[in-house]
């Protein structure tokens, strides 16, 4: 099979460092490769892959996110997907909804997979519009927010089975891992680790976005003994980390879409508290990989008894459930589902209901009621 994958140019496939999405785009690339599929690329020049590599820009622009450098470089890219779009038997986006018009046009068997948050108001009109478009979900919960679009397949994350392995946990400390930001809660990390008299090592990176509200709040809890702050860590010193920590801390604010960082853990056996919101029900066992809690209270008594899980279950569930090879055979079969489907008559029906959707969505935006 002639398979695209176009990924965001944010970062690296494989990421340098943070970076979930390009993670998973390079873990899905490189096992197609491996099944013998041909896989074109469309990423960062600095990428590293056993893919055909089309390049849109030489390196990775995460220092361009936060002014509008990085719609120009997309704009390019999109254009060079479509330029080759006829090439390939099926194109796998994971650029959000930017190349929602170009896809639709180009008449090509095409999939998007949501890799982020779907809650939020402006999202709407988007996917009114493009209601028809074929949708990956990372989870179920993250289909919540939008539930008449065209989802085809949820298809959980997966890893390489030996990218990391099982550790004894004989650390004698938590870990909190990913990225300081207020809908992670670095700040409840902090308070449940104090609270449970266990040493905290925090290896996560800092977005600009992100920088007032670590200088702030984050930076000034971070003194004393019980608290180590590592910064944004590699693939080698996580895994280390990982394997030696007595739990995973993910106290999260927010409706997680999928939370790889969960089942990073579970591979080196290491069980995770973690706050009820999002994908966390989903991809966590309560009482076998973890606990699942809904305040700060009932965390501080999962983390003190977090010893009594076995790690050997998590690395086992982590085996059964969230493998790369799970991952991509659950891809290959969206693509075939994606490649086979006809073009039926239009659903006059859903048309209409679209078109209603669209109206009420632009009247309400003109009169800015968000």
């Amino acid at each position: 099979m002639k398979i695209a994958q176009v990924a965001p140019l944010f970062e690296s496939i494989p990421p340098k460092g943070y970076g979930g999405t390009e993670r998973i785009v390079s873990y899905l690339t490189e096992e197609l490769v491996r099944c013998g599929h041909d896989v074109t690329l469309f990423g960062s020049g600095d990428s590293v892959t056993a893919a055909k590599l089309v390049a849109a820009v030489p390196k990775s622009i995460r220092q361009e996110l936060y002014n509008q450098a990085w719609a120009a470089y997309h704009t390019i890219q999109l254009d060079l997907v479509s330029e080759l779009a006829d090439s390939f038997d099926v194109i796998h986006f994971h650029t959000d909804y930017l190349h929602f018009p170009i896809a639709r046009l180009r008449h090509v068997p095409y999939l998007t997979t949501m890799h982020g948050r779907l809650d939020l108001p402006e999202l709407t009109c988007i996917f009114n519009r493009f209601s028809d478009t074929p949708l990956v979900s990372i989870s179920a919960s993250q289909r919540t927010p939008l539930p008449w679009v065209n989802w085809i397949d949820t298809i959980y994350h997966g890893l390489p089975p030996d990218l990391y392995s099982y550790g004894p946990g004989d650390g004698n400390y938590f870990l909190f891992l990913g990225r300081m930001s207020p809908e992670k809660r670095p700040d409840r990390a902090i308070s449940i680790a104090r609270q449970c008299g266990v040493h905290l090592y925090m290896a996560a990176k800092v977005d600009k976005a992100d920088q007032a509200y670590f200088d702030q709040i984050i930076k000034p809890m971070l003194g004393g003994p019980m608290v180590s702050y590592l910064g944004e860590v590699g693939e080698k010193e996580k895994c280390e980390l990982l394997q030696g920590a007595r739990a995973l801390l993910f106290p999260i604010d927010w409706p997680e879409p999928f939370g790889l960082v969960l089942i990073e853990a579970l591979a080196c056996g290491t069980p995770v508290v973690a706050y009820r919101h999002g994908s966390t029900v989903e991809v966590l066992e309560h009482g076998v990989t973890g606990f699942l809690v809904s305040d700060e209270e009932e965390a501080v008594e999962a983390a003190r008894n977090i010893t009594l899980l076995d790690r050997k279950q998590c690395r086992e569930a982590f085996e059964r459930r969230f493998t790369v090879a799970q991952m991509a055979s659950r891809y290959l079969q969206a693509y075939e589902n994606v490649m086979n489907m006809q073009n039926p008559k239009p659903d006059l029906h859903a048309v209409t209901q679209r078109r209603n959707r669209e109206r009420k969505e632009v009247s309400r935006i003109s009169t800015g009621k968000f």
